[in-house]
């Protein structure tokens, strides 16, 4: 299940979240491929019509928010409210907004909102993605399970 907007409750200037349309598929396949195109090289190898593929046979247009700074489409966000977690499922903002708090900041929110829901916030990264495992780090998540191409992580706050 996707949500609508997180509890906006850290520095919820910075952004805003509209609903994903089918109008965004070019924007949003053109942002993977900017985000994530060299952690799923140095993973798996890139094969730009196999991905472009994959992901239009996985396009989803509600599961997704556009994040947009200043009413600029900048990025992406899934969130799945699921039974035993509230799980980050992708957040992916353009390489010119990032490291300027705007992650961070959509990032505590989710971790806001799993709070409120008493649910533990999950997600999983890449091996090969370390500058986002960094963060999720500095945020306060650890790893909690190695799997073959990724780690699961969960945020070290949450208790029952």
């Amino acid at each position: 299940m996707c949500i609508s907007t997180p509890s906006l409750r850290y520095n919820s200037s910075m952004y805003t979240l509209r609903p994903a349309t089918h109008a965004d598929f070019e924007f949003l396949y053109q942002l993977h491929r900017a985000t994530m195109k060299p952690y799923i090289e140095a993973t798996w190898g890139w094969q730009e019509s196999w991905q472009r593929d994959y992901f239009e046979a996985k396009w989803e247009p509600s599961k997704r928010n556009i994040i947009q700074i200043e009413g600029e489409d900048a990025g992406v966000l899934v969130i799945e409210n699921r039974e035993d977690a509230y799980y980050l499922g992708l957040i992916e903002i353009l390489p010119e907004f990032q490291g300027q708090g705007v992650g961070t900041a959509v990032i505590q929110n989710f971790i806001a909102a799993a709070q409120a829901q008493s649910l533990p916030a999950t997600l999983h990264v890449l091996k090969s993605n370390n500058p986002a495992q960094q963060l999720y780090e500095r945020l306060g998540f650890v790893i909690v399970a190695d799997e073959a191409y990724r780690y699961k992580m969960k945020w070290a706050g949450f208790t029952p």
